[in-house]
């Protein structure tokens, strides 16, 4: 799938814009202090090759640039660049909340540290002085609970100022958070907590969402049976402030205490998170990230790609059960003011979260493809009907963002807002493929690799394939790759999951390809791309196609092909159609546009409606447990209900795959 055609520029930084970003400050700086050989301060394309050239040399630049706080000074920046087990930072003490809570540029006191806004209208406004002293109180309480450094803090609670107080007060003592969303259902949370044994589980009452309130005091209580290692529960009147819970310590309570603001040094691997794959089949995986790794991650991610500074507001639309959350929080290690939304974004209407970058003038402002695909689809123009004017930034994440996506955000947003669609995963808790600065936005392309991400694509057979599809694999380690599974102590989950096809590689499972600009464009899973007549082709390029139509507001598209076979399978498309809307009416069209859009392999031969797409927690479309479900595997072998938003969606996939 070779690219003879250069696309379309949307938008580009001006000389002067370039030279004044942080990018092209770091790139200045490595020139003089480092004796980095750069030609021009924002030629982007020889600053990453020297970051992939000289990984020991970059990452130490990097955090001596970007301010990382040891309190043990480290031996080295990479002592071993074995994957899995590469070892950063040898002998360096630090803590990330240390970083975040520290005064500096954008966190004096007086600062605002985080704006908090909620769908039913509730706002907050909370300055660096006093997140200090809420820190400083959940670490007292946390101490009285008897928690210390490598014990387990988890939360059920959503993206509140609560949430990121304990989170905060949790990695200031080397302890380990995780958190899922409170609309998570009680096996899916005790699948996740039940394996890293808690200490201390913060809840809320309910949450709202959709202009409906929820109770979960039944979840919590249920959970607190289930998770026998907890000692204490702490509960936030979220939706009630009378609302109580027998055995549960209300929040003013577990806060009533003030302490000192102190911060355990880690060694720079010590687990800071665990965060949890899909888990569609099995347990999900715990993914452990450690201090270190995440701090100079993010840094270097909200500093230098996206030129986030001190003052600035900070965006992404997240719940605290997506790694978006854990990216968002990075904000404060930058001196920006984090804005925290809870609700639906479609609440009372899509132009919610517009309203939201207007009043709190969010420079970066981050939300998923699907919401940018939403807004497209009702005919939204958020530049005319909001002041965007200090947006620069617009973050797109979750899955491929479409050429249409791209178009809309450049007409309908502004053609002054950089369109940074993002690449990466839970996995690393950060992206692979992102945008600078000072590099062009391309039509439907992922601008740049990031600086210290090493990003090929690959054959089978482990050739580097130039502007053809292949595997996304990455050939170095980065500091923000996992320290380890949960519960995996030989390792040997850890490397099944990245390391084995491409041996000692990580191979994401993404398909990519890499253009001659440096650019790259992403085609979805690896794992459910449409293989037709030779012809392969990501989900992607398939759902843009299909749910362009406003017959359709949902599908999912099945190869049923096994893996060596001979003969291909069926091409099965399911189809969620807009009320009123019969299968006879949409499918000519259907088959019209793949045949002209895609190619005429890629014509299903069969379109069947179902109610709902199955989709995990996490908001992807189940494409690998369904093939499995309609190549023969049990149910319960292919996918885990407990891990679905709504397990009943599996229903006519059953009954089809009974019935072939």
């Amino acid at each position: 799938m070779a690219d003879t055609v250069v696309p379309e520029i949307l938008w580009s930084p001006s000389p002067e814009s370039a030279s004044t970003t942080a990018l092209a400050e770091f790139a200045r700086w490595v020139r003089e202090t480092r004796g980095v050989a750069l030609s021009s301060d924002t030629d982007y394309a020889q600053l990453h090759k020297w970051s992939v050239r000289d990984l020991p040399g970059f990452w130490s630049a990097a955090a001596e640039f970007l301010g990382v706080r040891f309190r043990d000074r480290p031996t080295a920046s990479l002592a071993s660049r074995h994957m899995p087990g590469a070892q950063w930072f040898p002998g360096g003490t630090l803590n990330y909340a240390e970083h975040a809570l520290t005064p500096g540029p954008g966190r004096q006191d007086t600062d605002i540290a985080i704006r908090f806004a909620r769908e039913d209208g509730l706002e907050r406004t909370v300055t660096h002085a006093q997140l200090r002293d809420q820190v400083a109180r959940a670490r007292a309480g946390l101490m009285a609970a008897g928690v210390g450094k490598g014990d387990r803090v988890v939360a059920l609670a959503p993206n509140s100022v609560e949430t990121l107080v304990m989170f905060l007060a949790t990695a200031s003592l080397g302890a380990i958070w995780s958190s899922c969303s409170p609309d998570f259902g009680v096996r899916a949370v005790r699948d996740r907590f039940a394996q890293i044994e808690p200490a201390v589980l913060l809840a809320v009452d309910g949450y709202r969402y959709g202009g409906k309130a929820f109770d979960i005091r039944n979840t919590v209580a249920t959970l607190r049976e289930q998770l026998p290692t907890l000692r204490q529960t702490i509960v936030v009147p979220y939706l009630d402030e009378a609302a109580t819970l027998a055995g549960t310590t209300p929040w003013a309570e577990f806060t009533a205490t003030a302490g000192p603001l102190e911060f355990e040094p880690v060694p720079f691997d010590h687990p800071l998170w665990v965060l949890y794959s899909s888990g569609t089949t099995g347990l999900p995986k715990g993914v452990v990230h450690g201090h270190g790794g995440i701090v100079v991650e993010h840094m270097k991610a909200l500093r230098l790609h996206y030129d986030l500074a001190p003052g600035e507001a900070f965006f992404w639309f997240t719940t605290t059960g997506w790694m978006m959350w854990n990216f968002l929080i990075g904000g404060l290690l930058v001196g920006a003011t984090v804005v925290l939304f809870d609700g639906s974004p479609g609440f009372p209407d899509l132009g919610a979260l517009w309203a939201l970058a207007q009043r709190y003038e969010v420079a970066v402002f981050g939300v998923s493809a699907p919401y940018v695909q939403s807004c497209l689809k009702v005919g939204l123009r958020p530049g005319e009907a909001y002041d965007l004017s200090r947006m620069r930034a617009l973050g797109s994440t979750g899955s491929p963002l479409s050429v249409e996506g791209f178009r809309w955000i450049a007409d309908a947003a502004g053609e002054h807002i950089q369109i940074c669609s993002v690449s990466g995963g839970t996995d690393v808790c950060a992206g692979f493929l992102c945008a600078a600065p000072t590099v062009p936005v391309w039509l439907g392309e992922l601008s740049v690799a990031a600086l210290g991400a090493d990003v090929h694509s690959y054959d089978e057979q482990g050739n580097d394939l130039s502007d053809e599809v292949g595997e996304l694999v990455i050939t170095q380690p980065m500091p923000s790759m996992p320290v380890m599974f949960w519960n995996d102590p030989d390792g040997s989950r850890l490397r099944e999951a990245y390391f084995e096809q491409y041996a000692g590689l990580w191979r994401h499972g993404d398909w990519v390809r890499a253009t001659p600009r440096g650019s790259f464009v992403i085609y979805g899973r690896s794992d459910s791309t449409l293989n037709r007549g030779g012809v392969r082709m990501g989900t992607a390029d398939f759902y843009a196609v299909v749910e362009g139509h406003d017959e359709i507001t949902d599908s999912l598209v099945i190869d049923t092909t096994e893996l060596g076979a001979t003969d291909e399978g069926a091409l099965l498309c399911f189809l969620v159609l807009a009320p009123g809307v019969s299968l006879e009416q949409v499918e000519p069209k259907l088959r019209k546009a793949l045949r002209s859009e895609l190619s005429p392999r890629h014509v299903p031969d069969r379109f069947v409606p179902v109610a709902a797409v199955p989709r995990t927690l996490n908001g992807k479309k189940c494409e690998v447990p369904v093939k499995k479900i309609l190549a023969g595997v049990a149910p319960d072998a292919a996918v885990s209900r407990d891990a679905l938003q709504d397990p009943d969606a599996l229903a006519p996939f059953l009954e089809f795959a009974e019935g072939r």
